[in-house]
């Protein structure tokens, strides 16, 4: 069981993009049911998938790995973890790190996580990092125009703090 509360708030707030079965020969996830792709976990049943399996692989590989309990900031823990469910956790935390000038490793340690709740610009760390976000998608879908039918979900996906 899963005692963490902002991950208790974070994970309904997931679905609301993530539910459902899914098999849209556009999407390079393939077959997906609550975000998981039989892409990342070939070795799942995605059909028989489980809220509660779901809830558990988001909080093992994407919530943990990305250190979203040490990040002290509510938004920008939300549009760290958000993207790295949708784009890749190492994605998520390269580009994070690209605004605070860390190292890009892809990977969220105490350097980085220094950076990040130290953070002090014009705008709060989740404007910059929203912004970065939305220049990723517009440019997968200039790149892959089949992609385009996806953005606006994107989008409007990104915007929700």
């Amino acid at each position: 069981m899963i005692k963490d509360e902002r991950y208790m708030r974070f994970f309904p707030r997931l679905m609301k993009y993530e539910g459902g079965y899914v098999n849209d020969p556009a999407d390079s996830g393939g077959e997906t049911k609550y975000g998981i792709s039989k892409r990342a976990y070939p070795q799942l049943d995605i059909k028989n998938l489980t809220e509660a399996d779901a809830m558990e692989i988001f909080y093992r590989d994407y919530y943990l790995p990305l250190n979203i309990p040490d990040i002290d900031d509510e938004n920008t823990a939300w549009q760290l973890f958000d993207f790295g469910v949708n784009a890749g956790v190492k994605r998520s935390a390269k580009l994070i790190q690209s605004i605070v000038n860390a190292y890009p490793d892809g990977k969220i340690g105490k350097k980085t996580l220094n950076l990040i709740n130290g953070f002090h610009e014009d705008y709060p760390l989740h404007i910059y990092f929203m912004s970065k976000r939305l220049m990723y998608y517009l440019n997968l879908t200039e790149r892959n125009p089949r992609m385009l039918k996806f953005l606006k979900g994107w989008i409007f996906r990104c915007l929700e703090i």
